[in-house]
């Protein structure tokens, strides 16, 4: 029997989309995974906050390994660290998700974009406002802060409707071959170089689309 939530997307697998939707289908539809120095550091940074228990103090409560779903937007994850501060009254006051990185900041909006999907899956299970949040990088040991303005809520809903369309057409893109390439786990097996000198793909596109347009014209 399936489950209700077989068909939810991965609030991780959000950044690999935003990464390269490449190295998304290559994991998520292929089932691909080869783990480098990179991910091995990232995966104990993130099974060492995970471990930590719950806590509060000075009106200040902090959640570790938060479970998240938003049944609105179809996501399903968990999250390293949410605080929330806690009003006068004793009732939380504000929610704010931090999310932790080895590496340090990027220009990019790729690890920005997971947070606030973690964001909008807070708001919608806690009926809340979430403004602002955090990454925390390693290299650096320092957080960055990340404001969830309507731009980077605009690129979230994109990415989301970005990898669910990759999903449903069960078709791994092409690969970038650019400096992506040189941390991602996956290039020996992705093969950027091999594949952007071989035209065998683009020849059979080609191919496919004159039979359509072939059909059309002789008609069923």
């Amino acid at each position: 029997m399936q489950s209700p939530v077989d068909d939810y997307l991965a609030i991780s697998a959000l950044q690999h989309y935003a990464y390269c939707p490449r190295q998304f289908a290559l994991i998520h539809i292929e089932q691909a995974w080869d783990e480098n120095r990179f991910t091995a550091e990232g995966r104990l940074l993130h099974d060492r906050v995970d471990q930590g228990a719950a806590e509060q103090r000075r009106g200040l409560r902090y959640e570790r390994a938060v479970s998240l779903i938003s049944q609105d937007l179809r996501l399903i994850g968990k999250m390293d660290l949410l605080e929330i501060h806690i009003g006068s009254n004793g009732q939380p006051d504000c929610y704010f998700p931090v999310e932790y990185k080895r590496g340090k900041p990027k220009l990019e909006d790729w690890d920005r974009i997971q947070l606030c999907a973690q964001a909008l899956c807070i708001e919608e299970m806690r009926n809340t406002k979430v403004l602002e949040g955090a990454i925390w990088y390693w290299d650096v040991r320092r957080r960055q802060p990340v404001e969830m303005d309507q731009e980077l809520r605009i690129a979230t809903l994109t990415a989301i409707e970005g990898a669910r369309a990759v999903l449903q057409s069960g078709r791994t893109p092409p690969p970038v071959n650019d400096r992506r390439c040189k941390a991602c786990s996956l290039v020996a097996l992705c093969r950027p170089m091999t594949f952007s000198t071989d035209r065998t793909e683009a020849y059979l596109e080609q191919m496919y689309a004159e039979v359509e347009s072939d059909r059309e014209v002789i008609g069923p």
